[in-house]
């Protein structure tokens, strides 16, 4: 009987991890359908923006920004990493920690001073762990980043890097592409020499022969990038938050669900173990009750 009330104890638990698991499932479910509205929404206001400055440009202006130029040394650099301050969501801590312990090295081997940032407690632990100095931690960006909040960070960048204090900003984070495919990546974003998606003729997924868009400027052209400018980089550095926080939760919902699929597997199995070894001390009670029987009747 010891075995089959350690079968029994052992399935229960089972279950109870089960539990916990289908729950966690369900939540990433509801939580990253959320996320993934928020991400796409602000992938299309950045292409809009992005597109504008290409209109700009082909409008025959100038465009001109000191966020646009490159410094002609890069003596300061910073890294921020983007990691998760929960676990249970497979490999996709592990994914961003990789690409940022190496594009830590790449670029200490290259710049004098590398400042390093990290966004999560898993991202905190493991550097910490590894004995890296980290010069700014950040724990309020969780599943849910606001744009005030990214924004305050945002301003810190510009104001460095227009002031001559950083001269090159990378960001690794976890691209969301689509439900099926999210990768980590490692993107340069200050500074700002070349905006996505603007190609020479400053369409972004326009036909190329179509008619150029005249524009009016009010009170100025040069006051129209001053702020179209800033606010690109905003906006990409608020969708760097937004596609970690819904690759996250896509992470965790597939784990979680594998982690309930492998519970259900290994329920069935223990069932059957449980089953035998029951049947078994069954068969055993009604041979032993049979042959008491049969040494009473001699």
């Amino acid at each position: 009987m010891a075995k089959a009330k350690a079968l029994d104890r052992r399935r229960k638990s089972i279950r109870s991890i089960r539990k916990i698991t289908r729950t966690m499932e369900l939540i990433s479910t509801a939580q990253f359908r959320k996320a993934m509205d928020r991400a796409v929404a602000v992938s299309a206001y950045a292409k809009r923006i992005v597109a504008l400055v290409g209109h700009l440009t082909t409008a025959g202006l100038e465009v001109k920004h000191p966020l646009l130029e490159a410094h002609a040394e890069t003596s300061n650099a910073a890294l921020l990493v983007l990691s998760a301050n929960r676990g249970l969501c497979g490999g996709y801590n592990g994914s961003v920690l990789r690409h940022g312990m190496s594009q830590l090295k790449q670029l200490r081997a290259t710049v004098p001073e590398v400042r390093l940032e990290v966004s999560g407690k898993r991202g905190i632990s493991a550097f910490r762990f590894r004995k890296i100095e980290i010069a700014e931690r950040f724990t309020q960006f969780d599943n849910k980043p606001t744009f005030a909040e990214v924004e305050v960070l945002a301003n810190r960048y510009l104001e460095w890097y227009q002031s001559g204090r950083l001269d090159r900003l990378d960001v690794v984070y976890t691209k969301f592409e689509s439900l099926g495919r999210q990768y980590a990546v490692v993107e340069t974003l200050l500074p700002l020499a070349q905006l996505d998606g603007a190609g020479q003729n400053g369409n972004h997924d326009e036909n190329p022969n179509s008619p150029h868009i005249q524009y009016e400027f009010l009170p100025s052209a040069a006051s129209i990038v001053d702020e179209v400018v800033p606010a690109s980089f905003k906006v990409k550095l608020f969708k760097c938050f937004l596609d970690a926080a819904v690759s996250e939760q896509i992470a965790r919902r597939v784990a979680m669900k594998n982690a309930t699929e492998n519970a259900d597997s290994m329920i069935g199995s223990l069932s059957i173990a449980y089953n035998r070894a029951r049947q078994g001390q069954i068969t055993g009670e009604l041979l032993e009750i049979v042959g008491g029987a049969e040494a009473l009747n001699k």
